[in-house]
Parts: structure tokens; C-alpha cells; sequence
């Protein structure tokens, strides 16, 4: 019981769940200033008569001839009734002399959702045969017709009486004589107007905002357009004469029943500090009906609450990184309708439509969640060591130049030099040969030689039918081991035969390789498939002219006369610099075929 009444129930949730809420039903007139066109005796004594034979006088200034328009909204006493009245109306006995219409102006001073309009006449008084009633959504500014009486609906309002209504017409008024059948002079009358009867959504309201707008309403106004028929007007005295009729207009009670238009947002309205009449907005809702979301909950449309949705605004998911946000519908329809919210102005260098990655030029620091103001670090990527500000977003690895390594690409890789140039900062050390060669096991001191590498005599990178036709041989072949060739006096002599006088000894490489497949060979070429001897010069290998690696498979196009001379082992395969090595690709089958079949175009 305690905890009742330290926690109210709140009608807006089912525990933490959110529901439609609406205010309680009121009479929204109750105790509501209204504003008359004519009260009697607001400007001196006057004489008004409920009959012929009763007459009276109304004025201002004593307090039991009062009729002021106040008592339209007091409190309703069947035992002590209060009536307004107008100023009396010399009605004329001529049909063509227009009626005085007199005006009731009722602010509710917000917007409510109507039921109903009553107007209970005093006793004794004759019910008015045309009557206008009309309603403003937007504090009297503009005016539409709500509903009208009259006996001659079409004369007086241009409509048909008790015209039917459907879907395509549901926000219109309608015009009945309804009231005639009420009228009478001997006890109070009421006439009561029902905004939703014989209105085919009344039933499904939730579903139609065309009826949704039809009945919400800021201001009340009725118009009495006419008291008498024409043919009401005859009046003639004792001696059979026309005289002129002296009656008012007499209201005891106007009842606007409704309540408080708050979208099913919020169980009640209570008056705020500036002195206006709101909702108490739930759901994330804001404004005085509760007709948006309040600030940073735009992850979802607004829309009015319903039986089966509460129809909750949600916050936007920005990860914390910003205070404002706005709504998307292309962005909402795209997510299947589950959200649409778009951050505005990440803080903290974050970005995206949550603020959920890092801005240009910032990485994420795995360390801290997204969540952490601190979750983004700065690249600090050299400026002269990258080639740009942007780094990696996850492992924060800034675009170095050629030569520079380092997550800020701060200095320079191996085998290379810092240089003094902002274009390159890090150039290539340039490579010194050196090989030794020992024989038969003996240790013995080698000769070195510096090689400075010019460009290959042959392009290897690109092949075609003009290659393949200089060349005497191609084959694909699988190196398996490498090792230097020894060199010794008797074998280097013979070797040299050929070469030219004073050069000095050549340091050779072999390769023991597998032949996979001839594409071209000579009629006396010995090449076979299976195991062979692939020799290289040690310069050439030095200047990657060619390029060989163990355990891996090529492509090899050479001249066997041309790159065999000098060669220290007969019956080898010698490649050089003029020869064609790539490393193999199982597309270069089909071109090798190709090119073996146009072979006879070779010159």
C-alpha cells in the first residue's frame, strides 16, 4: 500500500512498457470566460419580454437584473438557473427587413477533441429558427462551419437538409431542422450536436486523421442567424393591426463536452508557468498537444499513439558523441522502418551517421569503446615520410612513400637511406657483390667486385610471338635446389675457352630443376621432361637479370649457342641476361600453345 502511494500508477506505461493514455472527458466549457455580441442591459436598462404578456427589464448595474454571458459556463442548477439574454430585438413585420444575428465566441484556450456542442435555452424562451455553430483548430484565427439548424437549410445556409454523409465528405457540415421538433416555449430546451454521429470512421478514429482534425477544435462560436420564421411574425393587436415584435435571444447553458487533445501521449493537462493550458507529454513527446518528439528522440517518425503502438519516439543512436540529431525518412524506409535517425555535429572526432567510426585524419583506439570521448586518436602521420594525412581506420598505418616504413611512416625500411629530399625521403642502398668461391672444401680468399646493375638487356615483364621466335628453346620448369659451382684451375681454364683474354674467372650458380613442359626446342636439342641443370652467372643473379627463387616454378625462353658460352658443365641449360624468365602462371599455358601453333609465322 506504501509503495502505491510513494509510486502512482502512471497510465502512460504498463510497467515499463508505453501505452496509449488520453485526459479524462470534460465539459471544456466549464467556467471558460465567454464573449457575447450583445448582452442585455450592458448599455442601460432595457425591456425584453419572454411573451407577450411578460415582459421585464434587464440592467448592468443592478446585480438581479443581470444577465451577463458568464452564466453560459457556470454551474448548471436546474433549481437556481442562470441565463444569458441579448439585447432585445425589434423584429419587423416585413419578410424583406433582415434579423440581428448575435454571436457566441467560446476559447478554450487549447486544442480538444470534441464530442459534443449543447446549448440549453431558459425557460419560456423561443428556440431560434437558424442556428450556426461554428469551430477554429487555430485560436480564432480562421473559422469552418461545424454544424447548422434551420427550417430552410438550402434558403438560408446553401444546404440540404439532413444531407447524408460519407467517407468522401466526413469533414463537412451538415444542416438539419431538427431542432424544430424540440422547439416550445413552456420548459428548457436543449439542443445537443454530436461530432462523430453519422460519421462512417467514428468508429476506427485512431485510423482517420481526416475525422482526427474534424473534431479537435480551439474555439467555439454559435451564431443566431434568425429567431422567427417569416410567417412567425404576425403579430396583430386588439384591433387587428400589424405591430412590430420586441423578443431576445436566451441561453442558460453552453456544454462543449471533449477532452484535452493530447495524440494519446499523455493521461492529463495541467496549466504551465506561462499561464497556457498543455499536455503532460509522455512517449518522448513534446509541445503542447504532444504533436512532435521532444529534442534528440528523432530515431522514428512522430505519430499518435494507438491502441496497438504507443507510437514512442526513441532516441537517436550516437554513441554518445553528439546532442542533436535529425530525422530521415529515406534513411527510415531503407531500414526496413526501424530507424532513421542521423546525427548532426559528432563530437570528439568521430563521424558517420551514428558517430560510430572516426573523422578523417583519427583512428579508433582499440583500447576504449566507441562510446569513450576519447575513442578516436589522432594519425599524426609524418609530413614528410606519407604521402597523406589519412590513416587506417583500424590499425591507424599512415600511406608511407617508397622506402619508409613505421605506423607514422616516421622512418626509413631496410635497405634503404635517409635522403635530403621531401619527394623521396628515403632512397635504395646501393648493393655491393661480393661472392666467394672456395674449392674442393679449402678455405681460400675470394675475389670481390662491385657491380653496379644497369636495366636488363630483355623485358621479361611483357611476352609475345616476336620473343618467343627469338628464342630457341621454352620450357616450364620447378627449381628445386641451388648451389655454387666450385672453382678450380684445370676446370676454370677449360671453362674460359672462348671467353676473352684477360677476364678473369666467373663465379657460376646451377640450379637443379625439373622440366615440366617443352614448348620449343630444336631438332637436335637434348631438353627431356624430368630432371635438369639450370646455370646462371652469380652477376647476373646479383642484378635479378634474371630473377630465380628455389621452389618455385618458370617460364624460360633462351638461346642455347648465345648463353651457353663460357659455361664451366656441358650438357646444362644456361640462361643469362638476354634470356626470358617469369615466374610461371597457369594462364601462360594457353598462350604457349597459342603461340607454338603460330610458330610458322616466325621469320
Amino acid at each position: 500500500m506504501f509503495a502505491l502511494q510513494q509510486h502512482p500508477i502512471d497510465p502512460c506505461y504498463d510497467e515499463d512498457r508505453p501505452r496509449r493514455c488520453i485526459p479524462d472527458f470534460v465539459n471544456a466549457a466549464f467556467g471558460i470566460p465567454v464573449e457575447a455580441s450583445s448582452t442585455c442591459g450592458q448599455h442601460g436598462p432595457a425591456k425584453y419580454c419572454d411573451s407577450q404578456d411578460n415582459c421585464n427589464v434587464c440592467d448592468e448595474s443592478q446585480p438581479k437584473k443581470r444577465f451577463p454571458a458568464s452564466y453560459l459556463t457556470d454551474l448548471n442548477n436546474p433549481n437556481n438557473v442562470t441565463c444569458w439574454r441579448s439585447d432585445p430585438i425589434v423584429t419587423s413585420l416585413s419578410p424583406s427587413a433582415p434579423p440581428d444575428n448575435v454571436t457566441l465566441t467560446l476559447s478554450l484556450g487549447k486544442k480538444y477533441e470534441l464530442t459534443y456542442v449543447t446549448l440549453q435555452f431558459c425557460p419560456k424562451t423561443i428556440i431560434p429558427d437558424s442556428i450556426a455553430i461554428y469551430k477554429s483548430m487555430d485560436y480564432g484565427n480562421t473559422w469552418q462551419p461545424f454544424q447548422y439548424y434551420s427550417s430552410q437549410c438550402r434558403k438560408v445556409y446553401g444546404r440540404p437538409n439532413r444531407a447524408t454523409i460519407s467517407k468522401l465528405n466526413e469533414q463537412e457540415a451538415r444542416c438539419s431542422d431538427s431542432h424544430r421538433y424540440t422547439a416550445g416555449t413552456g420548459s428548457m430546451v436543449r439542443i445537443a450536436f454530436s461530432t462523430l454521429e453519422g460519421r462512417p470512421s467514428a468508429s476506427d478514429l485512431d485510423s482517420s486523421p481526416v475525422l482526427q482534425d474534424w473534431v479537435t477544435a480551439t474555439d467555439i462560436r454559435v451564431i443566431f442567424n434568425r429567431l422567427y420564421m417569416p410567417t412567425e411574425l404576425e403579430a396583430p393587436d386588439n384591433s387587428g393591426t400589424s405591430r412590430a415584435l420586441t423578443h431576445h435571444y436566451a441561453v442558460s447553458d453552453l456544454t462543449v463536452g471533449g477532452r484535452c487533445k493530447c495524440n494519446g501521449h499523455a493521461s492529463k493537462c495541467m496549466m504551465g508557468s506561462d499561464g497556457k493550458l498543455a499536455c503532460d507529454c509522455k512517449h518522448n513527446t513534446a509541445g503542447r498537444d504532444c504533436e512532435r518528439c521532444k529534442p534528440f528522440h528523432f530515431d522514428r517518425p512522430w505519430a499518435r499513439a494507438t491502441a496497438r503502438d504507443a507510437n514512442e519516439c526513441k532516441a537517436c543512436e550516437c554513441n554518445q558523441h553528439a546532442r542533436k540529431c535529425r530525422f530521415s525518412m529515406d534513411l527510415y524506409k531503407l531500414s526496413g522502418r526501424i530507424s532513421g535517425g542521423v546525427c548532426l555535429r559528432c563530437r570528439h572526432f568521430t563521424a558517420g551517421r551514428h558517430c560510430h567510426y572516426c573523422r578523417e585524419g583519427y583512428y579508433r583506439d582499440p583500447t576504449k569503446p566507441i562510446t569513450h570521448r576519447k575513442a578516436c586518436k589522432a594519425c599524426d602521420c609524418h609530413p614528410i615520410g606519407a604521402s597523406g594525412k589519412t590513416c587506417h581506420q583500424a590499425t591507424g598505418q599512415c600511406p608511407c612513400k617508397d622506402g619508409v616504413t613505421g605506423l607514422t611512416c616516421n622512418r626509413c625500411a631496410k635497405g634503404y637511406q635517409q635522403s635530403r629530399s621531401h619527394i623521396a625521403p628515403c632512397i635504395k642502398i646501393p648493393q655491393a657483390v661480393q661472392i666467394q668461391a672456395t674449392s674442393n672444401g679449402e678455405g681460400g680468399a675470394g675475389a670481390g667486385a662491385r657491380d653496379q646493375c644497369g636495366k636488363c638487356r630483355a623485358g621479361t615483364r611483357r611476352l609475345n610471338l616476336n620473343k618467343y621466335c627469338k628464342r630457341d628453346f621454352a620450357i616450364q620448369a620447378k627449381v628445386l635446389t641451388r648451389e655454387v659451382i666450385p672453382v678450380a684451375g684445370g676446370i676454370v681454364g677449360k671453362a674460359m675457352a672462348g671467353a676473352p683474354p684477360n677476364a678473369g674467372p666467373q663465379v657460376w650458380i646451377r640450379f637443379m630443376i625439373t622440366i615440366q613442359g617443352i614448348y620449343k626446342s630444336n631438332s637436335d636439342s637434348r631438353l627431356r621432361r624430368g630432371p635438369a641443370r639450370l646455370l646462371v652467372l652469380a652477376t647476373d643473379l646479383t642484378c635479378k637479370c634474371p630473377k630465380i627463387k628455389t621452389n618455385r616454378s618458370y617460364l624460360i625462353l633462351g638461346r642455347e649457342r648465345e648463353d651457353a658460352a663460357g659455361a664451366p658443365v656441358g650438357g646444362a641449360i644456361v640462361v643469362g641476361q638476354r634470356s626470358i624468365v617469369i615466374e610461371w602462371k597457369d594462364e601462360w599455358q594457353r598462350r604457349m600453345r597459342r603461340f607454338k601453333r603460330r610458330a610458322r609465322k616466325c621469320k
